[in-house]
């Protein structure tokens, strides 16, 4: 009898534009990114894997605003506007 590996449900929640996000470390406004690439969050003062979630989430500011119209697109070389 093999041990079957227990899922975790993904949870998705949206923002006021009808953006799904993943609920998880890597979108939450409390994590920080080190200069190493490792990300610690800075409510538990833990390094933590991007998937890790904990009952203190909230959303990032740039998630929040994700789906507001009045961006613009730029070529990343030199700048310039190609979709306004």
């Amino acid at each position: 009898m093999t041990d079957k590996k227990k899922r975790k449900r993904t949870v998705w929640v949206r923002n006021e534009f009808h953006i799904k996000v993943k609920k998880c470390c890597a979108s939450c406004a409390l994590k920080e990114i080190l200069n190493d690439g490792t990300r610690v969050c800075s409510l538990m003062q833990l390094k933590v894997d991007p998937t890790f979630k904990c009952e203190k989430w909230d959303m990032s500011e740039g998630l929040r605003k994700a789906g507001k119209s009045g961006g613009v697109v730029r070529l990343k070389e030199t700048k310039v506007i190609i979709i306004d």
